[in-house]
């Protein structure tokens, strides 16, 4: 999970409480669950980011370590401890390996910042200065309602997101001639609203994550920005409903066509209509498949199926014909 935020990945922020921690934790899980999205892979591997994440903010004692050390914060202990011991040696520095040998060594300025580049992934050039390795920017999200009609047919998004650019004037570092840097005042980040233009695919779901590469937070000294997530919800529709991959509308069908037989025109999603013939004695509530007219398989060339759900309609308002008519069939076929 490299890369990723805690706090964004259960959408609170860092002063959030306990509860606020809990019930994040609770809606996201409820969402995300393989129980409630079975095979579902984009699901299940972010209900294991939300575990983890709750895992950590809900004990205070990592809580504390994360909130210091951020994604390394298991390594909390070794980097107090290096600081702690640059603090105590002075300008003298003092390592000791696993066999108890100790060796000194002079440190210069920004050493110790380099002790904990050190336990971050920078990489070691000896014992004199090393250099830390720029950090990949951090992952975003971004949440994204669509419409049913979005998920048939794909769907193009403008959107505007608040992120962090590295500061032109210190050029990310945070620093100008050893001092910090007035502009950023040492982050090396200055805020920034970038407006893109998304895709969102035809066939997402509640809690599908698209994954926008690239442009998430940038990363620092050069390093690759991260990548953009859009956390999609569908929007219920009054008319359709969607069963994983099938789509279900219901149709009124007159009662002398349920008995005898015809033709009935269907609503599509595309706003068009089409002909379905149903055969004579047609039952209500009675389904008819239409196969590869559903939801698109997100990432796939198919499609799931369209139900289409037949409510036989009763006639109102009969004519006194028409009542005697009805009074005929009872003679001939009483119940």
């Amino acid at each position: 999970m490299a890369g990723n935020d805690y706090y964004s990945i259960l959408g609170v922020n860092r002063n959030a409480t306990d509860k606020d921690i809990k019930a994040a934790f609770r809606r996201l899980a409820r969402i995300h669950h393989p129980d409630v999205n079975p095979g579902n892979k984009s699901a299940e591997a972010r209900f294991k980011e939300v575990n983890q994440a709750f895992e950590v903010l809900s004990d205070s004692e990592k809580r504390k370590k994360y909130d210091q050390y951020g994604e390394n914060w298991q390594h909390g202990d070794q980097m107090a401890e290096a600081a702690r011991q640059q603090a105590a040696a002075g300008r003298e520095g003092f390592y000791r390996p696993q066999d108890g040998a100790g060796r000194s060594f002079q440190y210069d300025e920004g050493d110790l910042e380099s002790i904990f580049g050190d336990l971050m992934g920078g990489r070691a050039g000896g014992f004199g200065r090393r250099t830390a390795r720029p950090r990949r920017g951090q992952d975003l999200e971004y949440e994204v309602e669509v419409t049913l009609e979005e998920v048939f047919n794909g769907a193009i998004r403008n959107i505007s997101l608040q992120s962090e650019v590295p500061c032109p004037t210190c050029r990310g570092t945070g620093r100008i001639q050893n001092l910090a840097c007035s502009v950023c005042r040492g982050s090396g980040v200055t805020p920034e609203v970038k407006r893109l233009e998304v895709r969102i695919p035809a066939g997402v779901d509640n809690g599908s994550r698209v994954r926008i590469a690239g442009k998430g937070q940038s990363g620092g000294a050069g390093a690759p920005a991260g990548d953009l997530f859009l956390v999609i919800s569908v929007k219920p529709h009054p008319q359709f409903k969607r069963q994983g991959d099938e789509l279900l509308v219901d149709v009124g069908v007159p009662l002398t066509t349920a008995v005898l037989g015809g033709e009935i025109q269907v609503p599509t999603l595309k706003g068009t209509r089409l002909a379905l013939r149903i055969p004579p004695e047609t039952q209500n509530e009675q389904v008819f498949r239409l196969s590869g007219q559903g939801i698109p398989r997100l990432g796939g060339t198919t499609r799931g199926d369209f139900l289409v759900n037949v409510k036989v309609v009763l006639p109102k308002g009969l004519s006194a014909e028409e009542r005697a008519l009805f009074n005929k069939l009872k003679e001939i076929r009483p119940a």
